[in-house]
């Protein structure tokens, strides 16, 4: 499997697209906004996106899913507690941050709780329901690494400042959901570069 990164946005916010070349079948993981390269490579390698994967319903993650949606026709995952933010600026934040621009998109296809087992071209991933930046930001772990969304950054966390952040239930997400990953564990952040799960045991701030 493949994993490519595209940084979008004025928020600079990463969007994930995993792909079996060979099988030409793919995922993509939280389509920013102004998403053009990535849609420009699903067109060169010729891949059938079999979903869109959604860690959290903020705008800058979910600004360029009505392009992708539209080219792909692929069903949308989201956490079911975040189901109606995906049409409603004040939820999703646009309605704050890109007033020239509100972020509205389709209902989801597919609601998660967390626990689920998710299989795309014969790879599997596990959802985990990990709130605290948001009350339905979930992570999709795989044998390559756990796309964390904005709960852990390389040297950071996600805010918990916004509505519905939560600093010691994001706290709770991190001590039960990821420090006890093996070291080795990548993460695949929303924000920045990858990290491990040793590298911020060590040497992150945040994390009490």
């Amino acid at each position: 499997m493949k994993i490519e990164t595209y940084t979008l946005g004025m928020l600079n916010t990463n969007a994930y697209l995993l792909y079996d070349r060979d099988k030409k079948r793919g995922i993509v993981i939280d389509p920013g906004e102004k998403p053009e390269p990535l849609l420009e490579r699903c067109k060169q390698l010729d891949l059938q996106i079999e979903a869109i994967l959604l860690t959290h319903a903020h705008f800058d993650h979910i600004a360029g899913l009505n392009e992708i949606r539209a080219f792909t026709h692929a069903p949308v995952y989201i956490h079911t507690l975040e189901k109606d933010w995906l049409h409603n600026p004040q939820k999703n934040g646009s309605a704050f941050w890109m007033e020239d621009s509100l972020v509205s998109c389709e209902p989801a296809d597919f609601f998660l709780n967390g626990g689920e087992t998710l299989s795309f071209f014969d790879e599997t991933f596990q959802v985990i329901h990990t709130p605290g930046h948001s009350p339905g930001s979930v992570t999709y772990r795989h044998s390559a690494g756990m796309f964390s969304g904005d709960v852990l950054f390389a040297g950071s966390i996600g805010r918990t400042d916004l509505p519905g952040g939560d600093f010691q239930q994001l706290q709770a997400t991190l001590r039960s959901h990821f420090l006890r990953c093996p070291d080795k564990t990548v993460v695949f952040p929303g924000h920045d570069p990858k990290t491990t799960i040793g590298k911020e045991k060590k040497d992150n701030p945040f994390i009490q």
